[in-house]
């Protein structure tokens, strides 16, 4: 099943889709964990949300292995975890603003897991998708130099990673029974059309599996809780010269099987 979340006469409804352009939705009923069901109303999509609130942010860095390669870094022994904020959630088509404080601001296209209907605790590799709510596209947008400058933001992820909209969703959540392998979709990132990241989920480090179970082995994965699984090679940091964001520019990454997130980039 698609779902995607929306706003309507002021209100916020789940919504089956209707056509590609996302401008009707026949309506659901419920709770997204606790069981949508369709109604027959049919309405105009005022504005696309992203498709669920999470309840926590959890992304992996270096989790490709051409991206370790072009960043000039050792594959992790374990999956490398951050968190962004929940304050850098962001919406489809929603505006991706250069903050004042940074112009270093790069893109990073992520397949996003989507834990639920129930919490995931020590849960081995064998059971690890029976936790996966749905798959949706994420931009793990980046202020490079405050992840990296440690006189700036420490020398640690979280800072750069957390801007407000830093972290657009959507613009569907696909249910898991539609991909039954979530390491074997192709995953392209463009910048005003043109292509920079083109590669494919199967390059992977730690598939999706070996995340659930190394992530829920130290917390509890609640549902509702939103995996960013890293990204592929490609990202403007490694470039040259380095391709940052620019106000004006359209960024769109696309996942086969779910859809393509565009987000066009403003200034604060």
């Amino acid at each position: 099943m698609h779902i995607i979340r929306f706003i309507h006469a002021g209100q916020t409804h789940f919504g089956r889709p209707v056509d590609d352009t996302f401008t009707r939705a026949q309506r659901m009923e419920g709770g997204l964990f606790e069981g949508l069901r369709e109604t027959s109303d049919v309405l105009q999509v005022d504005r696309l949300l992203a498709p669920l609130v999470p309840t926590d942010i959890l992304c992996i860095g270096l989790n490709y292995r051409e991206h370790a390669k072009e960043s000039g870094s050792a594959v992790p022994p374990h999956p490398m975890l951050f968190i962004k904020s929940s304050n850098a959630l962001n919406h489809p088509g929603a505006p991706v603003l250069i903050p004042r404080r940074s112009e270093q601001i790069d893109y990073e296209g992520e397949l996003a897991v989507v834990i639920g209907p129930r919490d995931a605790k020590n849960v081995s590799r064998e059971d690890a998708i029976n936790y996966v709510f749905g798959y949706t596209i994420a931009n793990d947008v980046s202020a490079r130099d405050w992840q990296r400058d440690k006189n700036l933001g420490g020398g640690q992820f979280a800072r750069g990673k957390s801007f407000d909209g830093f972290c657009p969703l959507g613009p569907v959540l696909v249910t898991r029974d539609e991909i039954l392998n979530p390491n074997a979709l192709k995953l392209k990132t463009s910048i005003n059309g043109e292509v920079l990241q083109d590669h494919t989920t199967a390059d992977m480090i730690y598939d999706v599996p070996a995340l659930i179970e190394s992530l829920s082995s130290t917390l509890t994965l609640r549902a509702g809780a939103v995996i960013l699984t890293g990204t592929p090679q490609g990202v403007g940091m490694a470039r040259t010269p380095p391709r940052w964001l620019r106000e004006g520019d359209v960024v769109t990454v696309e996942i086969e099987k779910i859809g393509k997130l565009s987000n066009p980039v403003g200034r604060e």
